[in-house]
């Protein structure tokens, strides 16, 4: 019996082996079915792309055909640049305040000239910055051309405006109107630092509109009276000048008795003596006429006894200038904590509509003006406020206190330092069509600031100062000759670090942007074939 027990169970244990292989066989194939399914699903997500396998068993079969796909990327590479030069694309300006990109300001005041206009850069190279910058109106206007031409088969210009053999020099002409500008007329020199300042496009517009106008208004500035002239201390006022629409000049009134009546515009500046009577009366008969003044008046450090001149003032309402200066308590009013330096409150009014609410502006050593709000109606005369101090600001007359606060007895609160005063002279006429007649004064309690006085403390303060008082005056000046298309706020100057010429920068666009794009390709290409060869 128990050999009987023992046979079965040798009988039993082989079919328990045996199940335990099958389930093993079993789990096996379905690891390979498993297997099998994700490699067909691999193959099925991976397949082969047509561009990739077209590159690799077509371009990259054997040397030469690798060879001939680099020559076809670089034949690409330079007809995109000889595109890129056929559309004459604008320059990438990279001087920080984009002194070789034509400003809006200039567009617009070129777009709607009716005449041609050539601009010839005799001497200059196709690459001079210069004249990237004097293609660039061509955009803006279709009929100013400018071009650079070799004085050899041009001797017609160069004999007619006498420019030499071996010199450079640039010609606006329009008909039978010319303007000629060197190289040195394009910069000028910030004088505290010593670094140049690109005035190009002032230039190059200024040009433009002189040969294109019909009339050039004239800007007389009064000479003998005061210490601030256009020979002394406001050199750079002139020449700021002389890129506007205008012809300045100085006037000795003794010597010729009147105003000249071709003078648009009368700049007086803060007079150090009474005018005489022949001045008086030339002045006042300017007035009559209808005739506009621009005033600068700086503080007044001492008693002057002015009768003549507080005439011609009280004409608009004007009561006579105090002796003392403006001094800010307000810290967000002045400039690096000096009471002195007052960053007034611009106004919105024509004149200053383009620099309304700018911090921009500074005044050094301010005066305040006094207007009689009693006599305006009496004098016919309507007064808008241009520019205003702080309510922290006092007015002081002891020049021996250094306190930086009002002390007892100095005048504080909100002190009027830019006024334009109009005066009514003749009343309009509907029955003879007759238009009124207006003289209008505009006063800056300030000289310093139109002067050639640089502010020391820094060379961005100096800057400032140059960009934005600037645009005060020559927009008071471009209002009062009537030229209100000229009121802007101009393209600030600044030191020029680097700018690519036109052909520097057609190659950076596509050493920027081509390049990457093809080496980017060329390595998805080169991917694609070594992950086939695994």
């Amino acid at each position: 019996m128990k050999e009987n027990k023992e046979k079965k169970e040798n009988m039993q244990k082989p079919k328990k082996e045996t199940n335990k292989n099958d389930k093993k066989e079993k789990k096996q194939k379905v690891n390979g079915d498993n297997l099998k399914k994700e490699n067909k699903k691999d193959k099925k997500e991976r397949k082969p792309n047509k561009f990739i396998e077209t590159i690799k068993k077509r371009w990259l079969i054997n040397g030469t055909k690798t060879a001939i796909l680099i020559l076809i990327i670089i034949a690409l590479f330079i007809a995109i640049n000889v595109l890129m030069q056929s559309l004459e694309l604008t320059p990438i300006d990279f001087s920080q305040e984009q002194l070789y990109t034509l400003t809006d300001e200039s567009k617009e005041k070129v777009k709607d000239i009716n005449k041609d206009v050539s601009i010839y850069f005799i001497g200059y190279s196709e690459d001079d910055t210069n004249l990237s910058l004097a293609k660039q109106y061509n955009k803006a206007n279709e009929r100013i051309v400018a071009e650079a031409v070799d004085i050899n088969t041009r001797p017609d210009l160069a004999n007619k405006y006498g420019i030499e053999s071996g010199t450079e020099g640039i010609i606006v002409e329009c008909g039978d109107k010319s303007k000629v500008l060197t190289a040195s007329d394009l910069v000028t020199y910030d004088t505290s630092t010593y670094e140049t300042i690109s005035i190009a496009e002032e230039k190059f517009t200024s040009a433009i509109l002189n040969v294109t106008s019909d009339y050039i208004p004239k800007v007389y500035f009064l000479e003998g009276y005061s210490d601030f002239s256009l020979s002394q201390n406001m050199n750079y006022l002139n020449m700021f000048l002389g890129n506007e629409i205008n012809e300045t000049k100085t006037l000795d009134i003794l010597s010729v008795g009147k105003v000249p009546d071709d003078c648009d515009t009368l700049v007086i500046t803060t007079p150090s003596k009474d005018f005489d009577d022949i001045a008086t009366n030339a002045i006042i008969d300017y007035i009559n006429s209808g005739k506009n003044i621009l005033w600068l008046n700086a503080a007044i450090t001492q008693e002057v006894d002015m009768p003549n001149v507080n005439k011609i003032l009280e004409l608009y309402g004007v009561k006579p200038f105090e002796v003392g200066i403006i001094r800010e308590t307000n810290t967000s009013k002045m400039v690096m904590n000096s009471p002195d330096l007052v960053i007034p409150n611009i106004e919105y009014s024509t004149v200053t509509k383009d620099l309304y609410n700018s911090t921009g502006v500074i005044f050094v050593n301010a005066t305040k003006i006094n207007v009689d709000e009693d006599k305006l109606e009496e004098l016919n005369v309507n007064k808008i406020d241009l520019a205003l101090t702080s309510e922290g600001a006092y007015f002081r007359t002891n020049f021996n206190n250094q306190s930086n606060q009002a002390q007892e007895g100095e005048e504080t609160g909100e002190f009027l330092v830019g006024v334009e005063l109009d005066k009514t002279i003749k009343e309009a006429n509907e029955e003879t069509n007759e238009q009124a007649k207006i003289s209008k004064l505009i006063i800056w309690g300030e000289n310093y600031f139109a002067s050639d006085y640089q502010l020391t403390q820094s060379s961005n303060l100096a800057a400032v100062q140059l960009a934005y008082n600037k645009d005060l005056v020559l927009n008071s000046i471009a209002y009062l000759v009537d030229r209100e298309e000229d009121i802007t706020a101009r393209k600030s100057t600044g030191t020029v670090t680097y700018t690519a010429t036109e052909q520097q920068d057609t190659i950076i666009r596509i050493v920027i942007f081509t390049v990457p794009a093809l080496i980017i390709i060329a390595g998805i290409v080169v991917w694609q074939v070594r992950r086939r060869k695994k």
